[in-house]
């Protein structure tokens, strides 16, 4: 099933050789270089369960997206994107390995990814660039585990929780259990701007993966 969806492009530019293999590439295989061409520090962000057309600059009655608008103003909308698997686990497999579901193995939203996939920014590690992830895994609800492709890992099991539900509910930050503090959302940016503040982009290239749980239902 193809389902319609909305990607917003601002200023990222980065190679992406063998994003769309139908089969699995060793990590250790590295696209070349193109000659005299400076590496793009590049910040990924997904939001969760959010409708294609849910953003004020596409004439939604009551969404207020100033952000979205002012990135669709000044970057590239692609109004006509589709993914190939319209549910959340295997569209995130996909994105992560530029695979289709049959070849990731994800098929619903409770099966875990199989170890020893190969994610993109294995790739971009190999090419220099700091990477982290911050927010929804969500491919297999048991584990939050840091994963293949990343320096810095903050997540959480399953769906997580917008709140707390209780004083010892924790996020997985770098391998260790840290406590939620409050709104996911705004913790997840706090991470992620902290993050953001410590690279050096003109000594070294970074890329972030910003996988929100909002806007989700629950």
């Amino acid at each position: 099933m193809l389902r319609t969806c909305s990607i917003l492009l601002l200023a990222a530019s980065i190679g992406t050789t063998g994003f769309g293999a139908v089969v699995p590439v060793p990590a250790e295989i590295i696209p070349e270089r193109i000659p005299g061409a400076k590496p793009r520090s590049v910040v990924f962000i997904l939001s969760d369960d959010h409708r294609y057309d849910a953003m004020s600059f596409m004439g939604h009655q009551f969404a207020r997206t100033p952000v979205m608008d002012s990135m669709a103003a000044n970057g590239v909308h692609l109004k006509n994107a589709f993914v190939t698997t319209s549910l959340c686990s295997p569209s995130r497999a996909s994105i992560l390995t530029g695979l289709y579901t049959f070849r990731h193995r994800v098929i619903d939203n409770n099966r875990p990814i199989p170890s020893g996939t190969v994610y993109f920014p294995q790739y971009l590690q190999k090419a220099g660039y700091a990477t982290a992830f911050m927010g929804k895994w969500h491919m297999g609800g048991a584990s939050d585990d840091p994963q293949p492709g990343f320096d810095h890992w903050v997540s959480f099991r399953g769906q997580g929780n917008y709140l707390p539900p209780g004083p010892n509910y924790t996020l997985n930050v770098d391998g260790k259990r840290v406590k939620q503090k409050g709104y996911i959302t705004d913790e997840l940016t706090d991470y992620a701007v902290d993050w953001l503040k410590q690279q050096k982009p003109a000594e070294k290239p970074f890329f972030l993966y910003f996988s929100h749980k909002a806007v989700h239902a629950n």
